[in-house]
């Protein structure tokens, strides 16, 4: 990051520090509330590294990312692995190991886990990285002065609210899910933790299929939903919402975030639209055009 931009962001750090004392979400809503665009990176730098690994996530915390994001799913045995397939086969060596395709993470107990190969698919250089457990990730985040951005894809509400208490990590991550009854249970279990709901959805918990244009409206009949789930961040593909349902979002009292934002003019247009944070493939590329913005 240039000097001019650090040092925009060291009074916006200095700032959320002090904002820290008496804070009840701690570290995670301190960060979340700032003023200027967060820069989250998808799956870590994954750009530049094989996806929800450690690499890409170091390389996330070198590119300063606000937020780091990844995807988790529980495994045979209960422990919480990051991945985002339901299945081993696109990221990891599982059909050349096994000969076997379409084996399902929650099928495997984490000990067989740890024997895949999940860097050699994206490069040679990444030969021999493996599946880390969300413990692991959120050790290498955290002491790396970010916020983890946790999508759950699959596993017990109960099970992930326990853990983060465990590892004192409850106000210090934030929690995403396209799973809205999910948010809605994890958060009766964890109501400390701040949640996003991702979308645009297809289907409401109730079963209701929403109007096609009333998610980029903002509409209330959706936004009700939102607030049932506890979420105070709206989560967004950019290619599904307009600047006028941003602000009726954000006039409701939620966050908005954009995803997954890699180009120059994706930047642009969604920093007009006055989103609160984009995740991208790209923070290092992200972080540039904002300098130059200002």
């Amino acid at each position: 990051m240039g000097f001019l931009l650090r040092l925009w962001a060291t009074g916006v750090c200095s700032g959320l520090m002090s904002a820290l004392a008496g804070e009840p979400f701690g570290a995670a809503a301190a960060l979340c509330e700032t003023a200027r665009p967060l820069v989250i990176a998808h799956r870590g730098f994954s750009a530049v590294a094989p996806e929800n690994t450690l690499p890409a996530f170091e390389l996330a915390l070198a590119a300063e990312a606000d937020l780091v994001e990844l995807d988790v799913h529980q495994t045979a045995d209960g422990t919480w692995v990051v991945i985002h397939d339901a299945t081993l086969d696109r990221t990891t060596d599982a059909v050349s190991r096994w000969s076997r395709r379409k084996v399902k993470v929650r099928d495997v107990p984490w000990e067989e886990l740890q024997s895949l190969d999940a860097g050699a698919w994206f490069h040679p250089r990444f030969a021999g990285t493996r599946l880390p457990t969300l413990q692991e990730a959120l050790q290498v985040i955290l002491a790396g002065g970010a916020v983890p951005l946790i999508e759950r894809k699959a596993g017990n509400p109960a099970d992930l609210g326990r853990l983060l208490r465990e590892l004192g990590a409850s106000r210090r991550v934030v929690v995403q899910s396209f799973d809205w009854r999910f948010l809605r249970e994890f958060h009766e279990q964890a109501p400390e933790v701040i949640l996003g709901a991702l979308g645009p959805p297809s289907r409401l918990p109730n079963g209701e299929k929403p109007a096609t244009d009333e998610p980029k409206r903002g509409s209330e009949s959706w936004l009700v939903h939102a607030r049932q789930t506890g979420a105070r961040f709206l989560v967004w593909d950019h290619r599904h919402v307009d600047a006028g349902g941003i602000r009726a979002v954000q006039q409701k009292g939620f966050k908005f975030w954009a995803y997954t934002v890699n180009e120059p003019p994706e930047f642009a247009a969604m920093l007009k639209a006055g989103v609160n944070g984009l995740i991208t493939d790209q923070p290092a590329r992200l972080w540039r055009f904002m300098a130059l913005q200002r």
